[in-house]
């Protein structure tokens, strides 16, 4: 608590260098198995893991944020969890097992029974660790967690790209999705050294698992509602419908995921430090926010622009049919930017039930979209995906927003600064496009749309938007030279 707005910049700037380099070797994996494996690879693998996407969910159970969340946790709190998250791992292994028939059903494909059966086992993988994470988590420590995270998907990246060269295949896919949670699982438990005791009854963990609880049934409503576009699309429009959507998805979702992950972890365990200072709280959630939407509004915007040079730069010439539906995508990637932090607030605060019933909104809006556009392919899919999240933002602001120290005022003033110097960017590049376009090949007029955007966006957002002094003092305050926290309270 006493230096903890240091620990949060350090720990937020370890985040985004490692969530950085690992989108640089996401990126540079998709291209390279993109190249390497056909869409129906990609449309296997994704019929699977859209139906035990839904387990990962109940991996932790919501325990690692809950003791994240408490002021305190005992060593006996600690332990008993593990197990609890042990046992919870195996029971998702042994139910992702006895679905592989099911599934084989179900899309009628002989071999997801393979598939679905070597997945199983990641579920155990990731239960081993839960607890390592919060421990780190808990003491602020991001840099570790984030060699850790960078180690293992460099490893699982490795193991599917010679597997792809040797002609394995969809197993190529499969591998990543299974060592990769392994050598994090590993890493994990060489770098804390904690070995868990027993477990122990009456130790104070059922509040903990009434919140995890809560939160796991958010994430599974969710789950179920950003996923079930496509098992539709796999049922009833095939394997290379569903792998053309899934890696136009992936890549438009790689960056906001990548960043969502780094902020959200720093943010989560900074504000429930914060949970008796309102103002402080308020402070650190306003300012992390501006930071999380100045990152995702240009990525939106160049995603738009630049479809068609996107999917033929990092996918290939074969993947070109993905363009519209990449681009169609690209405005769920701002709506979440806005509404997922909120996620941030409500948890921190304990209001973990609102953040259920909000889900439980939106979830049924989602699959009536979904609906809509499914007699239209990938491409009525993803038009239906977007119109409904966009439309979505303001009452979910409002409605998380209602009765805390943030309101719905904050949000829009934070969010109109980036927004109207991204749009000012965007016009700019595209007004130039259409003079240089057709003179350029597919690499360099990326490239120099790229940067046309984002050097407008900064130029508007800095020096317009008066946005300079604040990006200046996370700078100083990384470095140890920070003013007095008092009177950066007041200012904000």
């Amino acid at each position: 608590m006493k230096d903890l707005k240091r620990r949060t910049i350090r720990g937020g700037f370890a985040k985004i260098c490692s969530q950085g380099a690992n989108f640089l070797l996401r990126m540079g994996s998709l291209m390279i198995l993109a190249r390497l494996l056909d869409p129906k690879d990609f449309g296997l693998v994704g019929m699977v893991t859209a139906v035990l996407g839904a387990f990962n969910v109940f991996r932790d159970f919501g325990l690692s944020a809950a003791a994240v969340q408490r002021t305190t946790v005992t060593e006996e709190q600690s332990s008993t969890l593990f197990w609890i998250n042990l046992l919870v791992g195996a029971i998702l292994g042994l139910l992702a097992l006895a679905m592989a028939p099911f599934v084989v059903a179900f899309y009628h494909e002989q071999r997801l029974f393979g598939v679905t059966t070597v997945l199983a086992t990641a579920f155990f993988f990731n239960a081993a660790g839960v607890q390592h994470t919060a421990l780190l988590e808990r003491q602020m420590r991001f840099t570790t967690l984030s060699v850790i995270d960078f180690v293992s998907l460099l490893a699982g990246t490795s193991i599917a790209i010679a597997m792809a060269t040797h002609g394995f295949g969809y197993w190529a896919l499969v591998a990543t999705t299974t060592v990769t949670p392994l050598v994090c699982t590993v890493g994990l438990w060489l770098t804390t050294a904690w070995v868990p005791g027993r477990p122990h009854k009456q130790v104070g963990v059922r509040s903990m698992m009434r919140f995890g609880g809560t939160l796991t049934l958010n994430g599974l409503v969710m789950y179920i509602a950003s996923n079930f576009e496509k098992i539709l699309l796999g049922r009833f429009w095939g394997v290379d419908a569903l792998g053309l959507y899934g890696r136009a998805y992936q890549l438009i979702n790689i960056p906001t995921e990548n960043l969502n992950s780094a902020a959200g972890g720093v943010a989560f365990a900074a504000l429930s430090r914060l949970q008796g200072e309102p103002a402080r709280l308020k402070s650190y959630f306003l300012k992390g926010y501006s930071l999380v939407l100045s990152l995702t509004v240009p990525i939106t915007f160049t995603c738009a622009l630049f479809a068609d040079d996107m999917i033929l730069v990092f996918l290939g010439p074969k993947w070109k049919s993905a363009a519209v539906v990449f681009r169609l995508l690209a405005p769920t990637t701002l709506a979440f930017a806005i509404v997922n932090p909120l996620g941030w607030l409500l948890s921190s605060l304990g209001l973990v039930e609102r953040g259920l019933k909000i889900a439980l909104v939106l979830g049924p809006v989602m699959i009536a979209g979904y609906l809509i556009g499914l007699p239209y392919g990938p491409k009525g899919v993803a038009c239906a995906y977007s119109a409904v999240m966009m439309l979505s933002v303001i009452p979910l602001v409002a409605w998380a927003t209602r009765g805390t120290m943030i309101s719905l005022r904050d949000i829009l003033l934070v969010a109109s600064r980036p927004l109207l110097s991204g749009i000012v960017g965007a016009g700019l590049a595209f007004g130039l496009q259409l003079l240089y376009g057709s003179l350029l090949t597919p690499l360099p007029r990326l490239v120099l749309g790229v940067a046309v955007v984002l050097s407008a966006y900064l130029g508007m957002l800095l020096y317009v938007m008066g946005q300079k002094p604040f990006y200046m003092d996370l700078l100083r305050e990384f470095g140890g030279r920070s003013s007095v926290e008092e009177g950066l309270l007041a200012s904000t």
